[in-house]
Formats: structure tokens, sequence, C-alpha cells
């Protein structure tokens, strides 16, 4: 039985997460760039919850489910309460943007200019760019039938014109502008100094009468749409899955409306108008006091000459432990490697597989790829590999989501190339990151491994915190080419000796840990659990955790997103403390330190304490076995619970507290980090110095 008073909504609690998100770009300490992109971020997180977690809800409803969450909320209590918290946060929004950024940004010299605002040399250039350019691009399409209006792609800006109508006693008629995918969003205008635009939507009101020669306009308006992206794929037996997650792509292109962004300048026709267009509630439908879609100005962040306004660029460190003039097997076969990114480089990983690639003792290579990037240095090392005649095997996950069209491109790309490509597994994501290259040395195959709490993707590596093993431990080789072996085959995971795999075996582990500590502090000892990951929401580890509180467990916790555990209730929780770090950084590893009555349990994992990752996708979970590898990890958890600069305190209400101490006298993880990277680079390559290595004849 569920306790609903144990528990928050997980929406409610996401919207907390992206609440933290957005005191960044309020926080008047951070690079105003910086503050800047915040914001983006924040927008960018609403279009996906609403694009994810608002269309699961609606679809819901759809089908007349009639179930309540662990925290006891029906699905139209969802909705309801969710649309409300997003009102609020994108009054919040606006407020940051129109009264804080947008006139900081005027004063270094990044100036938006309104219509009414321009020069005559802007006015002439603005009139000869419509004639010659958005004339050409744009095209204004009549409605005439609400139900065979052409699709209107979700997340682009459009603008609704407003007609007179034809005659006395008719209604009003409606035409659109969609931009599309075009690049007329942001408009340079000629300037004496600095970056100075205009939106193109102020552009078409502007001139608007240009694409209705002879038509009386009574209002043009710009709005947006948000539509649903909770597609699933059909995984019955023969189903061709490459082939299906192109439908589910192409379904997603004019599934239902969700959500629809609208300036506050809207008439109350066209806003009628509007909402029957698209079949949306008022509870679906956002008046907003500038621009929609607010995550389009991330390119701003990023305009040249205003680094001075940005955070100062950070280079990774080499990691300590391993040289890059030695083979990448020498380092690994010598020590555990454990790399914590962006602060060290993620180039050894890269390294890893390109060596592999052209390395004639090398015999195998067998890989997951969840995301990666456009340009993917690891798939082009894994195509060389498979044409140099190695044994490939990848697993490419078709149904990562918003990363479907690229895998799939990938995934035929390897296909041509000799690779031998594992659409994931039926029903399931793998979302496990691991690779394991076979190599043939004088006392027999060795087996080369890398496990990661993140992607194979270099770009994410340089902006999110990640945890990267790298061991040829004969017992986690073996484990690892049996679990490769039995994802990509028809057998079932099975009982590894250090490993552990979900959707058997992950959670049963975490849970036999888990309970281990309370039993410690039962019987008198102590007991004690830290731990770092994006999300808590599973009832039974919440259910373990609270059990493990009671019995005395120390219980620490460092979750970046949705926290659906109530902390520091006394009687249920009190010995539970959580802190949500958000800084320059996204703080995505997964790690948990168990003390295990002095006989510390470490471990890394791709898998947050979600039901999903737990029950319905294949994830890793991974001992860290080598000494120092383990006390480099647990220093990791010490050193973020130690933050009080940029950790929001977590509420039992799913609030949070501000940070305990002002950045100026507080302690921030993410500066702490960066300072040990460039510490430990120092002094290794002082170390290099002082040692002198003779050449010797071939």
């Amino acid at each position: 039985m569920i306790n609903a008073e144990h528990y928050v909504n997980r929406e409610l609690s996401w919207l907390e997460f992206n609440q933290r998100v957005l005191d960044e770009a309020a926080d008047a300490s951070v690079p105003l760039l910086e503050r800047l992109r915040f914001l983006a971020i924040t927008s960018s997180n609403l279009d996906e919850f609403f694009m994810v977690r608002m269309g699961s809800l609606r679809t819901a409803i759809r089908r007349n489910e009639t179930g309540v969450d662990p925290s006891g909320m029906t699905v139209s209590n969802q909705l309801d309460a969710a649309a409300k918290r997003i009102q609020q946060m994108m009054d919040v929004q606006y407020r940051i943007y129109l009264e804080q950024l947008e006139p900081a940004l005027a004063q270094i010299g990044i100036r938006r200019r309104h219509v009414t605002e321009l020069s005559e040399a802007q006015s002439e250039f603005v009139e000869q760019l419509f004639d010659e350019q958005i004339t050409a691009i744009l095209t204004p399409i009549a409605v005439h039938d609400p139900d065979n209006f052409p699709l209107l792609l979700g997340r682009t800006t459009n603008v609704a014109v407003q007609l007179a109508p034809l005659s006395e006693g008719d209604d009003y008629r409606y035409a659109v502008i969609p931009f599309g995918r075009s690049d007329l969003r942001f408009i340079s205008l000629p300037a004496e100094s600095g970056k100075e635009f205009i939106l193109g939507e102020d552009v078409i009101a502007l001139l608007v009468q240009r694409f209705f020669p002879g038509e009386e306009i009574v209002s043009t308006v710009p709005f947006r749409i948000t539509r649903n992206a909770d597609l699933s794929v059909r995984e019955e037996d023969g189903t061709d899955l490459l082939a299906e997650m192109e439908d589910v792509l192409d379904e997603r292109k004019d599934s239902f409306c969700v959500r629809l962004e609208i300036s506050d300048l809207v008439t109350a026709p066209m806003l009628v108008f509007l909402k029957q267009l698209f079949k949306l509630r008022n509870r679906d439908i956002y008046v907003v006091p500038g621009p929609s879609g607010l995550g389009d100005l991330m390119r701003l962040s990023d305009l040249s000459g205003f680094e001075s306004h940005t955070y100062p660029k950070w280079h990774a460190c080499a990691a300590p432990g391993i040289d890059p003039g030695q083979s990448i097997f020498d380092a690994i076969r010598s020590n555990d490697q454990l790399l914590y990114h962006p602060y060290e480089s993620f180039e050894p990983v890269v390294r890893l597989v390109k060596e592999a690639a052209v390395d004639p003792d090398v015999v195998a290579i067998k890989q997951t790829l969840y995301r990666t990037s456009r340009n993917s240095p690891i798939v082009e090392a894994l195509k060389t590999a498979a044409e140099n005649g190695k044994n490939v095997t990848v697993i490419v996950e078709l149904k990562a989501r918003f990363d479907e069209a690229r895998n799939i491109e990938w995934a035929k790309q390897l296909e041509l190339a000799g690779v031998q490509v594992i659409y994931g597994v039926r029903g399931l994501k793998t979302h496990a990151k691991a690779c394991v290259v076979v190599r043939r040395e004088p006392q027999g195959f060795q087996r080369y491994c890398h496990f990661g709490t993140g992607n194979y993707n270099e770009a994410t590596a340089g902006i999110y915190t990640d945890i990267s093993y790298m061991t040829c431990s004969e017992e986690l080789g073996n484990d690892v080419i049996s679990w490769f072996n039995a994802t990509t085959g028809y057998s079932q995971l099975q009982q590894f000796d250090q490993l552990n795999s979900a959707p058997i075996g992950l959670r049963e582990k975490l849970m036999e840990l888990i309970n281990f500590e309370a039993e410690r502090c039962r019987n008198h000892s102590d007991g004690a659990i830290t731990a770092k990951f994006n999300s808590l929401v599973d009832p039974q580890i919440i259910d373990a955790l609270y059990k493990a509180s009671q019995a005395g467990v120390k219980i620490r916790l460092n979750i970046r997103g949705i926290c659906c555990l109530k902390p520091g209730i006394p009687g249920l929780s009190e010995n539970i403390e959580v802190i949500s770090i958000i800084d320059r950084f996204l703080e995505h590893a997964r790690i948990f330190h168990f003390r295990h009555g002095g006989d510390d349990q470490v471990l890394i994992s791709s898998a947050d304490m979600m039901p999903r990752n737990l029950d319905r996708r294949i994830e890793l979970l991974i001992p860290i076995l080598d000494d120092e590898c383990r006390r480099k990890a647990i220093n990791i958890l010490k050193t973020c619970m130690k933050d009080n600069s940029k950790a929001r305190v977590i509420r039992a209400d799913g609030g949070f507290n501000a940070p305990k101490m002002s950045a100026d006298t507080g302690f921030r993880s993410q500066q702490e980090f960066q300072r040990q990277a460039k510490e430990t680079e120092k002094n290794a390559s002082e170390a290099m110095r002082r040692m002198f290595v003779p050449l010797e004849p071939n």
C-alpha cells in the first residue's frame, strides 16, 4: 500500500527543478549571457515537458484513465496543478527577460529594436529584406476550413493575420504565415556599434499589408504551438523497428497540440479562432507579454565579441594517470582510471575506440550508443574498425527520445561499414553506457572496459558532469562480455559476478545495499548512504530509504531534478538530507556510496531512481573495484555535499530553500572541481619534468 502523504508529485517536482534553473537567470552574480542561456534552457525544458509529460497526461485523459499517482493526484488534478505552476513560472520568465535581461543586454551593445525604434537606414534595410527575401521564403495560408488546415510545425514561430469581413454581417477571415524552419527569427540590423536585431514576427507585423494587397488588416499576432511527442513504437514480433521509428517521427509532426503560446496583443476573436483551430482548452493557452519561444534566445548567448559576459572558457584537464604519449591500453593495464568530466578530458574515452580501430592486436569491439554528437569521432572509429576487419557489435538505441533521427542515420552508416548493429531490445530501451575492447596479448585475450554515467558524446562531455571508469578487471571484463551477449542475443540476463543490470538485478542490488545499512543501525552499529543522481521517483526505493532513515541511517542525497521523497519529516525521514546543485555544468553523474560497515561500497550507474529506468530499461550498475578510484568517487560526493553556494536544499513540500550562503562566502563545488583538476594536472606535469626517460636503441 502506498501512503500518498509520503510522496511529492513528480510533475510538480520537475517544475521546481526548472524553477531552480530559472533562478540562475535571475542571479545578478551570474555573467549576463549565462543568465540569458539559463533563461533559454528553462524555456526549452518547458517545451520538452509539454511534449512528453503534458502530452502523456492529455493522452491518459483521452483514454479515460482514472488512476492516481503515488501522491494521490488524478490525471486531471496533475494537468490543472501543472498548468497553474507553469503559468506562474512563465510570468517570472518574462519579468526576468523584459525587466532585467533585455535592458542589461542593451547596455552591453546587444539591442533588440522594435519597429518604432528603427533608424532611417534600418527601415530601408528591413523593407528591402522583406521584398527580396521574406516574401520569397514565407507563404501566407488562408484558413478556409480549420479541419483541413495545412500542417504547422511545433516549436516554430507563426504569425496569425485577422482580415476584415468581405461584407457587413460576415465573419472575420484568417490567415497564417508560418516561419517553418526558416532562419528569419532574428534579423541583424545595420548598426554603428554592437549588435542590433529585430524579430522576424515584428517585421511581418510592420509590413504585412504587402502580403495582402487591397485587404483591410484588423490585427496580426505571433504564436507558437507545441505538439505531443509521447508516441511509442509498436514492437510486436516481426516488426521492422527502424521503419516503425521513422513512422513515429512522422506522427510527431501532426500529433495533437498541447500548448499555444501567443502574444498578449491578441484580439478576442483571434484567440477564439486559434483555440478552435488547435482544439485547445483554456488551460492549454499561455498569453505572453513578449516574444514566444524564449528558448530561441540561446542564439544570442553565443554571440562572438561578448566573451567578457560569459563564464571563462573551461579547457578540460588531462587525465592524471594517462600519458598522452602512452598507449591507452598500457595506461589502463597499469591502473584503473576514474575520470570526472568535464573537469577531466573525455579524450581518453575517444582514444580507446580510435586506438582499438587501428590496433592489429584488437579483435573485437562491443559498444552501446544512446546519444551521440553530429560528427561523432567514436562512430567514425567504429566504422574504421569494422573496415579493418575487426568484429564490431554496436547496440544503437533507436528509441532515444528526440535523438531517434540521428540514431537511425548512424545505424544505417554503421551497417554499411560492416558493423553488426542491434536496434536495442524489444520492449526495453538500452540506456546503459558500456564499451569493451578485446585485445590479443601474450598472456591471452585481454578485455579493456569503459563504463560511463553519460553518453558517448564528446560535445556533451564538455558541459555535463559525468563519470568514466576504465578498467581491465578480469571480473568486470567477463561480466560485460556476458552482458553484451545476453543483450544482443536471445538469452536472458543472468547473475553476474560484479555487474548488476536492469530490469533484473539492479533494483534488487540497491535495495540489498540500502537494507544492509538499515540492519546495521538496528543492531546498534552505524550506517550511512551518500548518493548523487538525477531523479528519485521510484516508490520502492523511496520506501527503503524511509525505513533506513527510521533505523538511524544517515542519508545524504544530491538530486539534480525530480525528488518525490519528502526529506526531514520527524518519524519518517529526519535522517535524510537532499540538495540540488544547479551551476554552470549540468550535474549528470550517478554515484552511490554505502558505508557497508567500513568496507566502502562505491558504484556508478547509467540509471536514475525511476520506475522506467529500473523496470523498463536496460541499465548497468558498476562497482568501482580500485581503491584509488573509489576514494576519488567518494571525494566527488563529499565535495558536492559541501556546496553551500549553488546547492538548494529540498524541502518536504517539494519546494526548496536558497543556497545556505552567498556566492561570495560560500563553497562552490564546481569551482572546487576545476581547482582540483588544474592542481592535479600541474602536479603530474611537474612530476614528468623531473623524470628522465632514457632513449634506448631499437
